[in-house]
């Protein structure tokens, strides 16, 4: 089956996050207590990556929210570009709100694609949280300086290695970018987590990277202080109308879109850019969702509702979730819903443009 969205998607998306600190569902004294009880947050990723830092990030806030204050438990299961722990999440049923799952965009893709070991269906699942990202491409220090003194150009006769996830996955936002620039990029597909691709980074066994914000920030910043990683390009963010704009977490980075304008051999227009755009919107402004199994009850759904709306609340919250998260829309209630349709609905031309590609650059052929 091939997802649809309307053309209004994207502007619809930008406009939730003005609605993420308004949409507490409160559970009015009927919701669930979870007093001496763990809750376990399965996150289909290992540990070095994005997912985990937000899921380990929210974890004790979300102890403290919920009612009867559990253990909140972050559980890796990673496998299939995510598949794995998605998989196993759909075969379980609502018991007592002690299972939740956390989702990323290379959660999504494969099911936007119809990746044929997909078994799950977001429309069974309950959204409680969606968590727009940023994501930041950088270079090894000498590729930095021959960018900054030739341009992108300077890059064209360099054999660039890239530690993927898959083509499938969240990745194919970037192997796209930097095929519409021009660059020879081959990817190493298989590793589990995007930490693992910085880790090639760092060894010198890859030299062109990319990681969501909280990634960069806690683990590519200390590289780039030490003069070994230079920022080169977000992918940017969108803003109200639905425009590729900045991204607010790196001001001073260019976007995308930015970058591509500047080199002669992209251009910001036409199939390519149409099919980026639209696996960028699905992939990033509502990269990390929350959500409760299939069967979960009205209750159970206010009740981890009113719990994330407690905790960005807090007076703190703004300044702690800048330094680990970045700076981006936190939703619940109906912005969270609003979110989760544009990231599992894309354009039809855009899907059939990205699975060509995926069959004639890299021989994936979805079945």
């Amino acid at each position: 089956m091939i997802k649809s969205i309307t053309k209004h998607s994207a502007a619809l998306l930008a406009g939730a996050s003005a609605l993420c600190f308004g949409s507490a569902a409160l559970a009015d004294g009927h919701g669930l207590d979870l007093t001496g009880e763990t809750v376990e947050w399965i996150i289909p990723f290992s540990e070095t990556g994005g997912s985990a830092r937000w899921a380990n990030f929210y974890a004790p806030l979300l102890s403290e929210a919920l009612p009867g204050n559990p253990t909140v438990v972050v559980t890796f299961m990673p496998g299939a570009g995510s598949t794995t722990g998605a998989n196993h999440f759909q075969g379980l049923e609502y018991e007592d709100g002690t299972t939740i799952f956390g989702s990323s965009g290379s959660t999504q893709f494969p099911y936007l694609l119809d990746d044929p070991r997909v078994r799950y269906e977001y429309g069974d699942w309950n959204v409680v949280l969606a968590s727009g990202t940023g994501g930041v491409v950088y270079l090894p220090a000498d590729l930095g300086a021959a960018l900054e003194s030739g341009g992108v150009e300077a890059l064209m006769d360099e054999n660039f290695i890239y530690g993927s996830q898959g083509a499938t996955r969240l990745d194919l936002v970037p192997l796209l970018a930097w095929e519409m620039l021009g660059l020879d990029v081959e990817p190493v597909f298989g590793i589990e987590g995007r930490g693992d691709g910085r880790l090639m980074f760092e060894r010198g066994e890859a030299n062109i990277d990319y990681q969501t914000s909280s990634s960069f920030l806690s683990g590519v910043t200390p590289l780039v202080e030490a003069g070994t990683a230079v920022p080169w390009f977000t992918f940017g963010a969108l803003d109200a109308d639905g425009n590729i704009v900045r991204d607010p977490t790196f001001p001073d980075m260019p976007s995308f879109a930015e970058v591509c304008e500047a080199a002669a051999s992209c251009e910001t227009s036409g199939p390519s850019w149409d099919a980026w755009v639209a696996f960028f919107t699905a992939g990033f402004p509502a990269q990390k969702m929350v959500f409760l199994p299939a069967g979960a009850p009205q209750a159970a759904i206010d009740t981890y509702t009113a719990a994330f709306d407690a905790v960005l609340a807090r007076d703190d919250f703004a300044e702690i979730s800048a330094t680990r998260l970045g700076v981006y829309p936190q939703m619940t209630g109906d912005a969270a819903q609003v979110a989760l349709e544009s990231a599992t609905e894309v354009p039809e031309e855009a899907t059939t443009f990205v699975i060509e590609w995926l069959a004639d650059r890299y021989g994936v052929v979805l079945q």
